[in-house]
C-alpha cells in the first residue's frame, strides 16, 4: 500500500470451518509420522525419514484422505509382501481431531463418520530429486518442488499486541475467532457450534491501523436457545457481541449497529462439512497475511519441511520478522524462489517499502549468509521436524508466540540482535 489513509479488510475462519478441518487432519497425520520418526531415532535421516504430501476432504459424513508418503511402521505396514498404510490408525488420527473440534453432529461426527484413507508411497522421481546429495562436503536435500514463497512482517499491531508484527486486520480477525472458540470451549458460549468466520474492516490514518469500521462474523449455533426459543440473528448478536469487542483494542469496536453484522444470511444451524464441502488448502491467505502482502501460491498443511511451500514461507516471515524487530525497517517482505531438486533458491529479493533504515541490497547479501536458504538448514536451524504442525493449521501460522517445545520456531526474533550489529 502506497496510500497513507485508506481501509483494508482480512477475513478469518475458525477451527470447525471445513477446509479448517482438512488442514486440521492433514497436519495431525503429519505430526503422527514426524513423532514416529523421533522414536525410531531416524528424524534427520534425508533417505529414510518422513516425507508426506497430505491432502483432505470432507463432506456429510465423510472423511477422504489422499497423496503421498514415506514413512515407518506403525502408520506403514507390510502386507502380501507390499507396504501398504495403516488405514486404521490413521482413521483413527482423523476421528480424533473431528472429536476434538466438536463435531457429534447428525451430518457430521467423530463417531460415525465414513474415513476413506487413499495415501500411497511417494513416487521415486521426486524423493530422487530430494533426497540429500553430497555438496562442498555437506549433505545438502534438494527443494521438493519448484515455487516462490514470501515472508512478511510489519510493526503496526506492536502497539495493540507486543511481539506479534503481523497486519492489524488478519490479526484481530483471529483473535475474534480464538476468543469464540475459547468461550464455547469453556461452556460459556455452549450455543455456539464450530464452523464460524470473521471479516475485520480496518481504517488507516498517516500509515497508522486506528480502529475498525465493519466487523462481520457468522457463527454456526443451536437451532433454539435451552429455553426453546428459536434464534435469530440479533439473538446471536447479543450472545457474542461482548466476545467480540473483547478481542479488539479499546475503541475499536464499530458503535452502529449497522457496521457490526452478525450471521447475515439470518440462520446458520446446519455448518460444517455437512454443510460445505472442505479442502486441504483452500484458506492460504487466511494462514498468511489476510491479503497484505504477496502470497506464492502453495499451501502448507499436510507437508513435510522438505516441501519449500512450507518451510521456507516460514524461513522468509522469520528472517522479515528480525529485520523489522531490529527496527531496520517498518515493513519487510521477502520473496525467494526455488527450482525441484536444488538446494540454494533460484533468487532472494528484500522489499521494505520505503521504510528501510539500510540498504536493500545489503539485506539480500547479508540475510541468507547469517542464515542459508537451503531446505536442509531452514529444517535443522528451525526445527522442523518435531509434531507441531496441527496446532499451526487453525488462526494463522503467523503472528504466533514460540511455544517451548519448538512449536512456531519462525516467530522467534533472536536474529535481531545480530541484524543490528551489521548495520
Amino acid at each position: 500500500m502506497s496510500r497513507k489513509s485508506f481501509l483494508f479488510t482480512s477475513e478469518s475462519v475458525s477451527e470447525g470451518h471445513p477446509d479448517k478441518v482438512c488442514d486440521q487432519i492433514s497436519d495431525a497425520i503429519l505430526d503422527a509420522f514426524l513423532a514416529n520418526d523421533i522414536k525410531l531415532g531416524i528424524e534427520d535421516d534425508s533417505q529414510t525419514n518422513t516425507r508426506l504430501g497430505c491432502e483432505t476432504l470432507t463432506t456429510t459424513n465423510k472423511i477422504v484422505i489422499a497423496g503421498e508418503c514415506r514413512g515407518q511402521e506403525p502408520l506403514l505396514k507390510k502386507f502380501n509382501g507390499s507396504t501398504v498404510m495403516n488405514r486404521e490408525l490413521l482413521t483413527q488420527i482423523a476421528r480424533g481431531v473431528v472429536k476434538d473440534i466438536g463435531y457429534d453432529q447428525d451430518g457430521f461426527s467423530w463417531r460415525g463418520a465414513d474415513v476413506e484413507v487413499l495415501l500411497h508411497g511417494q513416487s521415486p522421481d521426486i524423493a530422487m530429486g530430494v533426497n540429500a546429495k553430497k555438496k562442498k562436503g555437506e549433505e545438502e536435500e534438494g527443494a521438493g518442488d519448484q515455487g516462490m514463497m514470501f515472508g512478511y512482517a510489519c510493526n503496526e499491531s506492536e502497539v495493540y499486541e507486543k511481539g506479534s508484527y503481523m497486519p492489524a486486520p488478519i490479526f484481530f480477525a483471529h483473535k475474534i475467532l480464538r476468543t469464540l472458540s475459547e468461550q464455547r470451549r469453556s461452556g460459556k458460549l455452549f450455543d455456539l457450534q464450530p464452523d464460524a468466520k470473521s471479516q475485520v474492516t480496518v481504517q488507516y490514518e498517516n500509515g497508522k491501523a486506528v480502529g475498525c469500521t465493519k466487523v462481520v462474523v457468522s457463527t454456526q449455533h443451536n437451532a433454539q436457545n435451552r429455553n426453546g426459543k428459536k434464534y435469530t440473528p440479533g439473538m446471536v448478536r447479543d450472545l457474542i457481541e461482548a466476545a467480540v469487542a473483547s478481542s479488539l483494542p479499546k475503541g475499536w469496536m464499530p458503535k452502529k449497529s449497522s457496521d457490526f453484522l452478525v450471521n447475515p444470511t439470518g440462520n446458520f444451524v446446519v455448518g460444517g462439512p455437512d454443510g460445505d464441502c472442505g479442502l486441504t488448502g483452500r484458506k492460504i491467505i487466511v494462514d498468511t497475511y489476510g491479503g497484505y502482502a504477496p502470497h506464492g501460491g502453495g499451501a502448507f498443511s499436510g507437508k513435510d519441511p522438505t516441501k519449500v511451500d512450507r518451510s521456507a514461507a516460514y524461513a522468509t516471515r522469520y528472517l522479515a520478522k528480525n529485520v523489522v524487530a531490529a527496527g531496520l525497517a517498518d515493513r519487510c517482505t521477502i520473496q525467494v524462489a526455488y527450482a525441484i531438486g536444488v538446494a540454494d533458491p533460484m533468487s532472494v529479493l528484500v522489499d521494505t517499502h520505503g521504510t528501510s533504515k539500510v540498504d536493500e541490497r545489503k539485506l539480500e547479501k547479508i540475510l541468507p549468509q547469517m542464515f542459508r536458504l537451503t531446505p536442509t538448514n531452514i529444517r535443522r536451524s528451525l526445527k522442523l521436524n518435531k509434531p507441531i504442525y496441527q496446532r499451526t493449521a487453525a488462526y494463522g501460522h503467523f503472528g504466533r508466540a514460540p511455544d517451548k517445545d519448538g512449536g512456531f520456531s519462525w516467530e522467534k526474533t533472536d536474529l535481531a540482535a545480530q541484524l543490528k550489529k551489521q548495520f
